[in-house]
Parts: C-alpha cells; structure tokens; sequence
C-alpha cells in the first residue's frame, strides 16, 4: 500500500514552504534546462530577477498552494526565451524551488504571458502552483 496524507497533512506541509523560504524571495526566469536539483549550480541567462510579494502563495487548500498576488516584472533584465525559474531567498543565494516555464497553456510549472523576452520588456507570470503528492 502507498503511504497516503490527509488533506490537511499535505497542506500543512505545503504551507511550511512558504515560511522556509521567508518573506520577499527572489524569483529569476533563466534560459535553457535547470539544473539537476535545487543545491545545483545555476544554469542559462537570467532574463528576468523579480522579488516575490511578502506573502507570496496563498495558503494551501485540497493539497495545493497557489501564487499570490500579482509577479510581474516591468522591465525583462535581458532577450531570450524563458526555460526555467528559480524561487530563491530573499538574499538570493539559496534555491528552495525550481521548475519549467513556458507561454501560457504550454504545459509548464510556472506560465507567463509570453515566454519570448526582449530586454526591458514588461511580463507577467500568470499561473504557479505547488500541489502536495496524493493531492
């Protein structure tokens, strides 16, 4: 038998993220594959570096947590097309989440409205969600 959560396990687990990571992470969208694991080294171009909101996902329900507010970034840090993200600390120097990124309905972790920057370019990430497993 598979080892199975409560709803309220999962959720309790999936909030305790948000708290690790801490107020005003720091959100980077990066060119190309991610690394092998979030202790990794950092892959790609940066196109964009975005601080999250204090309260960055909402709090989790049914086994997932939502993002939170409104990430968007009004001027893309370089061009290239968006890969993969990296939700860091708020120092920027520890990687707690890392995933996909695509245009949305590409089928990514994390969707923006369009996955093609140009420097100074204004984006917006419209969906990201962590779902806890037995969800």
């Amino acid at each position: 038998m598979t080892v199975q959560l409560s709803t309220t396990a999962r959720n309790a687990r999936l909030d305790t993220i948000e708290s690790t990571i801490g107020t005003s992470p720091i959100l980077e969208i990066r060119t190309g594959a991610a690394p092998a694991n979030c202790a990794a080294a950092d892959s790609g171009t940066v196109l964009a570096t975005l601080t999250l909101p204090s309260d960055f996902m909402a709090a989790a329900a049914s086994g997932a947590k939502a993002k939170s507010g409104t990430w968007q970034d009004t001027s893309a840090d370089a061009s290239g097309t968006a890969a993969h993200f990296r939700i860091k600390d708020s120092s920027g120097t520890t990687t707690h989440i890392q995933g996909t990124v695509t245009a949305t309905g590409g089928g990514g972790d994390m969707t923006v409205d369009n996955a093609v920057f140009a420097a100074g370019q204004s984006f917006t990430i419209n969906t990201f969600t962590l779902t806890d497993g037995n969800a």
